[in-house]
């Protein structure tokens, strides 16, 4: 059983985030059941992947809620697909905040897990928030090192100084009245792919796959200013001490950001799982690397939760 619902987000942006809350079969409201909050790539919507591993989780007997970012999919705000990382990972937060509210969840059993740049921004809001007693990653991606570093961590910090100069220039273009200017998050056509791994993002993003009229596969320009300078895991060698799973492809030009986490969390109770075959895009949507995956959470989140 799932129900759209709205979540006012406290967090001074005025924005009302749209959301799919999922129950677990049998659900009784005075009950109280552990909840997970699903976090959806860059880019990305509810009804895609985060929505499937949400719906999973449900099965399994959690409650849990997929939600659009503020400025995306169905949520509000200006300008759309503003991809600031900041309010992404307090998006997350909000998300908690309306959880709490619920007297079927229990406060003391909250997990947050997200894929892609969802996971990063999870890790992110874990380390800030006491709340998340578990964090569960799958694909991870640590969009500021993406961008600095690249797919497969080749490119040096100082060699990606221009993005930030792009980004300065598109904040001054916007603020004239020039249309906003954009940036893709995955390849927008198939020859702009540069591997296999990434023309299987467009694949997911624009065609029957998984392509969806809320996910246009760019962000707004402007947010390159915020992305550049941005660790989804400052500060996790001393805050992130919640138990972590980190799920990645044994394939996956990405993995190395799921690796980078899991060497820099403070916690005592961290493990890198290892799905063999899985790219990054694997773990999205194809069912028997996601239902690996999902046994791996599912696990994970009864014995942390």
């Amino acid at each position: 059983m799932s129900k759209d619902i709205s979540i006012q987000n406290h967090n001074g942006q005025g924005i009302t985030l749209a959301a799919v809350i999922n129950f677990p079969d049998g659900f009784d409201q005075n009950k109280v059941y552990p909840a997970i909050v699903v976090s959806h790539p860059g880019g990305g919507v509810k009804e895609q992947t985060a929505g499937l591993y949400a719906r999973k989780l449900a099965e399994h007997g959690f409650i849990s809620i997929a939600y659009d970012a503020s400025y995306q999919g169905a949520s509000t705000g200006l300008p759309r697909q503003l991809e600031n990382p900041y309010i992404r990972t307090e998006d997350v937060s909000a998300v908690i905040d309306y959880l709490t509210t619920l007297p079927y969840v229990d406060n003391e059993r909250i997990g947050a897990m997200g894929i892609c740049a969802g996971a990063g921004y999870t890790a992110n809001a874990a380390i800030n928030d006491r709340r998340i007693k578990a964090v569960g990653m799958v694909s991870a991606v640590n969009i500021g090192q993406m961008f600095r570093n690249g797919w497969e961590n080749n490119v040096r910090d100082a060699d990606a100084l221009p993005y930030i100069q792009a980004g300065s220039d598109a904040r001054t273009s916007d603020a004239s009245g020039a249309e906003i200017a954009t940036i893709p998050l995955a390849p927008l056509r198939e020859e702009d792919a540069p591997n296999e791994e990434l023309r299987e993002a467009w694949e997911y993003y624009h065609t029957s796959r998984a392509e969806h009229p809320n996910a246009p596969g760019f962000a707004t320009a402007r947010s390159l200013t915020q992305i550049m300078t941005y660790d989804a895991y400052s500060k996790a060698e001393a805050f992130l001490t919640q138990p972590l799973l980190a799920i990645a492809g044994s394939v996956a030009g990405s993995k190395w950001m799921s690796e980078d986490l899991i060497h820099r969390a403070a916690s005592n109770d961290k493990q890198l799982y290892i799905v063999v075959g899985a790219n990054h895009m694997s773990l999205y949507d194809k069912l028997n690397f996601v239902d690996e995956a999902v046994q791996q959470l599912t696990a994970f989140f009864s014995a942390k939760l």
